[in-house]
């Protein structure tokens, strides 16, 4: 018979006497004790505790409240769903109030009565769970149809809302959008939020298929149509049918295949390589290319009918670059993906790895960031990235041809709010503060440039 494994509870207290009563009165967990900020985190990288007591006087100066709150927040930004609950001194309401607002689950002051501390220690690991279940079963049931797509910069979330739109219609679509920007997350969005979704997706990249090849690979072919077509073999188009089918690269498509899939998309029908029976396929088409198809077309190189016939809806993504605050949005969800991929603990991005990350411009866009942070993973000795880690050099933004005074400044702005609301997650308490402005400047600001609406502001997961 196996008994359950005490839960981990973790108390930050520096006095020896009040971390001995804390461990006594609270042994039906497993008791952690952490006497400043530096261990408090070690302790929390390594036993990942839900509820977390503190105290806010903390070495080097006990009688500050700095270090403390300086904890709270990284603990936050760390672990956002652990319950920390604060210990304050007596008639120090402010300071247990703006540890509410920093995202705490509860206050105490002491002396407090171990009985009424325990009950509320229960309560936040009791939540703690229920949240937990609740994100697991959310999971399980109604799965997004956009999962694998972070961001809060506008214009990608506008693009994210088109998605939504054009997911139950029929309607082609045409994704425009350099490589590693997203374009297969959009395109499997589109699926899963139709009517299709529990039919096939299937994705062919066009530009990685030699020519020969390329139409048997999507019309098929007949039994002895050709040397090697030992028996009949249906294609990518025919094997999508009821589904999605997503042309990747579709400027590398050859001009005499740009014919075929152009009689295909005004007939809905195939005749597979060698056959001559006409096969009626329902398959959604979705298409996507790095290439400037307009610029094809005046070469000669793409046909315009078809340009017309798979344009109905087209969705132009911009390049990691141009999405604000996603850089390091994306950087702190991989770093959590790889690091539990890679058996590597709670690992953080320190100040200046975030910094080298924003001012990257990221030519290979997501994809490159993906992989980045993937090595930084692997490779950091600690459980702190740093930049060498990362192996990025800042570089300083270029700004040309601003003349317009009030123009910078609007757009200064708009950049330092979506950045510091990117950094900490829509958590506009903690963007006020690192902006150096109170929460109600904030506000405002967010109304007069146009981002009350557009940008989220709350906790994301």
């Amino acid at each position: 018979m196996t008994t359950e494994k005490p839960r981990p509870l973790l108390i930050v207290e520096d006095d020896p006497a009040l971390q001995k009563q804390l461990r006594w009165s609270f042994d039906q967990y497993e008791t952690i004790t952490a006497g400043d900020r530096d261990s408090a985190l070690s302790q929390l990288h390594r036993h990942h505790p839900a509820v977390v007591t503190m105290d806010l006087g903390l070495p080097p100066d006990a009688d500050s409240v700095a270090e403390g709150f300086r904890l709270l927040e990284q603990i936050l930004t760390i672990a956002p769903d652990t319950k920390v609950i604060v210990l304050t001194g007596q008639n120090d309401r402010a300071n247990a109030l703006r540890a509410i607002g920093l995202g705490a689950y509860d206050f105490f002051a002491k002396p407090f009565e171990p009985e009424l501390l325990g009950l509320t220690i229960g309560r936040a690991f009791h939540l703690h769970g229920l949240q937990q279940e609740n994100r697991r079963l959310q999971a399980a049931q109604h799965p997004a149809a956009l999962t694998g797509l972070l961001t809060r910069d506008p214009e990608m979330l506008r693009i994210c809302r088109t998605v939504e739109k054009v997911g139950n219609s029929n309607a082609t679509v045409l994704l425009l959008g350099g490589s590693g920007t997203g374009k297969e997350v959009l395109a499997r969005g589109l699926h899963e939020s139709s009517p299709r979704k529990n039919k096939r997706f299937v994705a062919i990249n066009c530009a990685a298929i030699p020519d020969n090849l390329l139409e048997s690979e999507l019309f098929g072919y007949e039994k002895g149509a050709f040397t090697g077509a030992a028996k009949t073999t249906p294609g990518k188009i025919e094997s999508a049918d009821g589904g999605t089918l997503m042309l990747d690269e579709i400027g590398d498509l050859p001009l005499p295949l740009q014919a075929k899939l152009l009689r295909f998309l005004q007939e809905r029908v195939i005749e597979r390589l060698g056959g001559r029976q006409e096969i009626p396929v329902d398959v959604r088409i979705v298409c996507a290319t790095h290439q400037d198809l307009k610029a094809l077309i005046s070469a000669g190189r793409f046909r315009e009918d078809l340009y017309y016939r798979l344009a109905e809806i087209v969705i132009n993504i911009p390049p990691l670059r141009e999405r604000k605050g996603d850089a390091a949005l994306l950087a702190h969800a991989f770093v959590r993906r790889f690091a539990s991929e890679h058996n590597r603990g709670s690992m953080t991005l320190s100040e200046d790895a975030i910094r080298a990350i924003e001012a990257h411009a990221w030519p290979g866009n997501v994809r490159e960031l993906e992989n980045c942070i993937k090595r930084a993973v692997i490779m950091a000795d600690g459980h702190q990235i740093s930049r060498a880690d990362i192996g990025l050099e800042a570089s300083p933004a270029e700004r040309t041809e601003f003349i317009n005074l009030r123009q910078i400044r609007d757009d200064a702005e708009r950049n330092a709010v979506v950045t510091a609301l990117g950094r900490t997650n829509g958590n506009l308490l903690r963007a006020a503060e690192i902006l150096g402005v109170s929460r109600p400047t904030l506000y405002d600001l967010m109304h007069r440039l146009g981002l009350k609406q557009s940008i989220p502001t709350g906790d994301q997961s």
